[in-house]
């Protein structure tokens, strides 16, 4: 049991003595930030001082004095002094024994259960994210969140989900069509039509449409079923095919892998939209008006209804979305379903969960996360990728745009800083943040830069245990590890690393109930910055160093890379042994 829990515990029972009935669930206790503060805090006295007609200071002062005046009747040798503090805290001052405690906790449990949960008890939950149109290949816009969708997944894979990725192919429609467009008059060179895509890769694709890449795609009938498709439709079916390749190449260079690929068309062929229309209208929530077909979303907290078959017969991007998530909760039988969308998805958000919650699905079953906008800044130098487009970023906000053909491709950032750097640096904000990338401080080898920062720590480590083992170090031995090895461990600089350390249970747990791995990345750097304190200030190996403290550090240093592989792999970075 962690030092953490136990001390609940002790809390818990002081309460009980005095004559209050709480729950150790309403027991909260954190670090506080300043060690004048003590090494845990609780806040108890203010949560439970109205139910117990006790001010907040009254209470928190006869907590304190409770456990002193009878520490020693706690099954808890930790605590060295408790204060009460206003405006109604209890402050733990405990031994340093209690850090040196925690490591040995990290060390029987390792790095596979070590800050891991069984939260989600291996109930299916599904991660849909990036799902950008197949009409372009992926750019900085559009494939920016794509790092937080799979680090999401990793993180509650680490709490007991069964976990699934899932790409959404929105392969028909509109603008399949203009893209169809698009390669038809890029190959008769002919001007593009209105609402066409621009771009070098257009031109590209073009070139490579004849009468095989035709016959591909020979026999399909269209997605309404209404007969054999057009040339128009063909093409860009075709072009649609060959950018998702294009697509699914980027995402594996980043190490996300989707279990689904789900297309849009083969839905609209199987007859599943129909089927969520008639879901809906069993339950009465559907009307028509001037030929169109609505829905009565506004009776579920949506701000109007909204149309999910127009007077000419098409289906709206709503309707699909209804019949899709129809898909996941009731024929495929996900427990929970996350949805990453973009700045641009933001106010279709209310009419999606209406229509969710409209098909029988439990209220708060689907969940949203909204990324918003991200600039580049720096120097992207000026390229020409495989798909023939310029790049470019200067000091300004770049606006990306596949009809345009005015984009920062994602594949060109890989290209120029490297996948962890866009990774990492992906994941160091929350999501619903603006971000703006400084690319020239991301390209610097330097403490500077957040990527080299972390990494250089987890490669310092590599490098002490070769020397280790080369100055002839036995290998460490977890089974008979106990505290008269650690407690040689009291340099502040030791302390501090073991306190950041053990956080990681705390920080993932709060990552995962805010869906916000951002938390993970930061607890991380911060991690990376004590390590490298303690390598600076507290020698390891060497003639002048005594054997019993090497071998406590070396302890240390291992922890902190379990530590550090832990939360770099939440985050698919790497963790290299020399830089």
């Amino acid at each position: 049991m962690f030092i953490k829990d136990q001390l609940t515990q002790v809390i818990h029972q002081v309460l009980l003595q005095m004559g209050f009935e709480v729950s150790t669930q309403e027991i909260h206790l954190e670090q506080p930030a300043l060690p004048e503060h003590g090494d845990w805090s609780t806040n108890i006295a203010l949560v439970l001082a109205k139910r117990v007609k006790m001010s907040p200071v009254e209470l928190s002062s006869a907590v304190a004095k409770t456990v002193e005046d009878d520490i020693s009747s706690f099954a808890f040798a930790y605590i060295k002094a408790v204060k009460a503090v206003s405006p109604g805290f209890v402050n733990f001052y405990l031994y340093n024994s209690w850090l040196h405690q925690e490591l040995i906790e990290l060390f029987k449990q390792g790095e596979h259960h070590y800050a891991a949960f069984d939260i989600g008890k291996g109930k299916a939950v599904q991660v849909e994210f990036i799902s950008a149109n197949p009409t372009g290949p992926l750019h900085v816009g559009n494939g920016w969140w794509g790092c937080y969708g799979d680090a999401l997944a990793r993180l509650l894979s680490r709490c007991g989900w069964m976990v699934s990725r899932e790409y959404y192919v929105n392969d028909t429609g509109g603008q399949i069509r203009e893209l169809g467009a698009s390669i038809l008059a890029a190959k008769r060179g002919k001007e593009l039509p209105e609402g066409g895509y621009k771009g070098e890769y257009i031109s590209l694709l073009a070139a490579s449409y004849d009468e095989a890449a035709q016959a591909e795609v020979e026999g399909d009938e269209a997605a309404d079923g209404q007969g054999a498709i057009t040339a128009v439709e063909k093409a860009g079916i075709w072009a649609a095919k060959r950018i998702l390749e294009n697509i699914k190449t980027t995402c594996n260079r980043l190490g996300i892998i989707f279990d689904k690929y789900y297309s849009q068309r083969e839905m609209e062929q199987s007859g599943a939209l129909d089927q969520s229309l008639k879901d809906l209208d069993k339950r009465s929530l559907l009307y028509r008006d001037e030929g169109a077909l609505w829905f009565k979303s506004s009776s579920l907290g949506d701000s109007r209804d909204r149309v999910l078959v127009k007077s000419d017969g098409e289906y709206t991007y709503l309707a699909a979305d209804i019949a899709y998530h129809r898909d996941k909760f009731i024929l495929r039988g996900f427990d929970r379903v996350i949805d990453v969308f973009g700045a641009d998805h933001h106010g279709h958000v209310p009419s999606l969960l209406a229509g969710v919650e409209a098909l029988g699905v439990q209220k708060g079953s689907l969940e949203v996360k909204i990324g918003q906008m991200v600039s580049l800044v720096g120097g992207i130098g000026t390229k020409s990728d495989a798909d023939g487009s310029n790049l470019s970023a200067t000091g300004a906000a770049v606006k990306m745009s596949k009809r345009e053909g005015n984009v920062v491709l994602l594949d060109s950032l890989i290209d120029e800083i490297g996948i962890d750097a866009v990774r990492l640096l992906s994941l160091l904000s929350s999501i619903d943040q603006a971000v703006t990338l400084d690319l020239d401080l991301v390209k610097k080898q330097s403490m500077e830069n957040p990527v080299y920062y972390v990494q250089y720590a987890h490669a310092r480590i590599a490098s002490i245990q070769k020397f280790a083992e080369v100055r002839g170090h036995a290998g460490l031995d977890r089974v008979n590890l106990n505290l008269n090895t650690l407690n040689v461990l009291r340099h502040p600089r030791e302390l501090d690393l073991i306190r950041c350390l053990i956080e990681l249970p705390d920080i993932i747990m709060s990552a995962y109930n805010e869906l916000a791995p951002f938390k993970v990345t930061t607890w991380v750097r911060k991690l990376a910055g004590c390590f490298h304190g303690f390598y600076h200030d507290c020698r390891v190996i060497g003639d002048d160093v005594a054997l019993e403290i090497t071998e406590a550090r070396l302890w240390l240093t291992e922890a902190v890379r379990i530590g550090l592989k832990i939360g770099l792999e939440l985050l698919g970075v790497s963790l290299p042994e020399s830089m």
